[in-house]
């Protein structure tokens, strides 16, 4: 069965990805099964997106509720669901208001939208003040324009040309000062980088950008959109860091394993974007609101959230045991680790063949597992990663 998927997929969808040798029937809590029979472990949630892992039954019921009533109804109308999802994100975060959209990437291309209406509205057309500064070794999408914002030469290529306004920094507050000018509106941060290598951003360097944009009338925007919601042990990344930011962009875990991704603004930027700044045909859609509802209600749950701080040091811990394994990093359930002797890809790839699914970011191992993973199937992965690794 699997070998007619797979020729299925090759004939009929893009090349767009190297796929690992593996289709799924269906999924429970942080285990799936495959066509084959054979189980998984998941470290890596759909990367990051399945938080509640498979099967959860309020997520579900929810779902199925919303399907069965209506699906979609377009941003024309009032829609209660997502006015629901609205109340409980921006009470939980602190937040004034919330933009709805489908992915990370649309996220942060509403933040980036934002942070410029903002400088045009107050500094006015004339004034420039348009750049966005970025840190080297980010990852902010896939679009034109996030790609260029992405502060990684090896996505600077083969789609030019790019949209400009973007300068990249080293996350040190030296350099951000000399790359301060009159003509930058925002600087876009994410206080762990996943995809450039799950780098933890030091605290000093994130509680300078909140002084340097204070300062300089420069919004700050946090990417969140893969440490958000209890990824790393509290409901929002920064809150590991005491900041308060004036736009955060999520998506990934927020839906559960449906897509969805959003824009927070503060109080500062909620007149910002009007009437027909901005549009997204299916955000905010009410199935998929339905189920980031249940996401939320479980996640921002204290006793939740500190489940997932003990499991990421259990799983810290188990990494430990390991002698091929070296420089453990991350908070929560968003964990990197480097290798000894061995390739990443090539340890993601055996895995799969002994039953664990496990992400790389760069050279390094990435570590995403299902918020609800159980210490059990935490100690199954490690038994396999362990076996692959000697």
């Amino acid at each position: 069965m699997l070998e007619d998927i797979k020729t299925q997929d090759k004939t009929y969808t893009m090349h767009t990805y190297k796929k690992f040798d593996a289709a799924f029937t269906k999924g429970k809590g942080a285990t799936l099964t495959g066509t084959d029979g054979r189980t998984f472990i998941d470290f890596a949630a759909g990367i990051g997106t399945s938080s509640l892992g498979y099967g959860d039954k309020e997520w579900v019921r929810a779902v199925c509720e919303q399907a069965e009533k209506y699906a979609h109804c377009s941003n024309l109308y009032y829609n209660p669901v997502m006015s629901q999802l609205a109340e409980k994100l921006c009470k939980k975060t602190g937040m004034s208001r919330v933009f709805f959209c489908n992915s990370g990437a649309e996220a942060n291309e509403g933040a980036i939208k934002t942070a410029r209406k903002y400088a045009f509205d107050k500094y006015g057309k004339d004034s420039d003040r348009n750049i966005i500064i970025t840190i080297k070794d980010s990852f902010h999408g896939r679009t034109v324009t996030t790609l260029s914002a992405t502060g990684q030469d090896v996505f600077h290529d083969k789609f030019f040309p790019f949209t400009e306004g973007f300068i990249y920094c080293e996350p040190d507050e030296k350099n951000l000062k000399k790359i301060i000018d009159k003509h930058v509106c925002a600087v876009m941060i994410e206080c762990i980088q996943g995809e450039g290598g799950v780098n933890i951003l030091s605290e000093e360097f994130i509680r300078a950008v909140r002084r340097i944009c204070d300062e300089n009338d420069i919004l700050m925007i946090v990417d969140e959109v893969q440490t958000g919601v209890g990824r790393t042990g509290k409901f929002l990344c920064i809150e590991n860091f005491g900041i308060n930011p004036d736009i955060i962009t999520l998506a990934k875990g927020l839906g559960g394993g449906l897509p969805i991704g959003a824009f927070l603004v503060s109080d500062k930027c909620k007149e910002t974007l009007l009437y027909s700044d901005h549009g997204s045909t299916f955000g905010g859609n009410p199935v998929v609101c339905a189920g980031a509802n249940v996401v939320v209600d479980k996640v921002a749950d204290k006793k939740f959230l500190e489940n997932i701080v003990q499991k990421g040091e259990y799983l810290k811990a188990k990494l430990l045991q390991i002698p091929e394994i070296t420089n453990i990093r991350g908070l929560g359930l968003m964990i990197g680790a480097d290798l000894k002797t061995k390739t990443a890809a090539e340890v993601a790839s055996e895995c799969v063949n002994k039953g664990l699914l496990i992400l790389t970011a760069k050279k390094s191992l990435r570590f995403l597992p299902p918020l609800v993973i159980s210490k059990e199937e935490i100690d199954k992965g490690i038994e396999i990663l362990t076996e692959v690794l000697k």
